[in-house]
């Protein structure tokens, strides 16, 4: 299975500022824990695939 990487803008749920997050869709919907690029708070990001897109994806504050 190759790999397949997309880039998607978000704005993080703690300080608000807009950051890329890199998505691998070719593994199928996902839900996991990132920190922010700016203030190192931890986002849980959860995405759907459908037709090799990304679809419904949320980013929230994780707990």
């Amino acid at each position: 299975m190759d790999i397949e990487l997309i880039e998607q803008d978000i704005y993080c749920p703690y300080c608000g500022e807009r950051i890329g997050l890199l998505l691998d869709i070719s593994a199928g919907s996902q839900t996991y824990i990132e920190d922010c690029q700016v203030c190192c708070q931890p986002m849980q990001v959860n995405f759907d695939t459908a037709d090799g897109q990304c679809v419904n994806l949320q980013v929230s504050g994780a707990e």
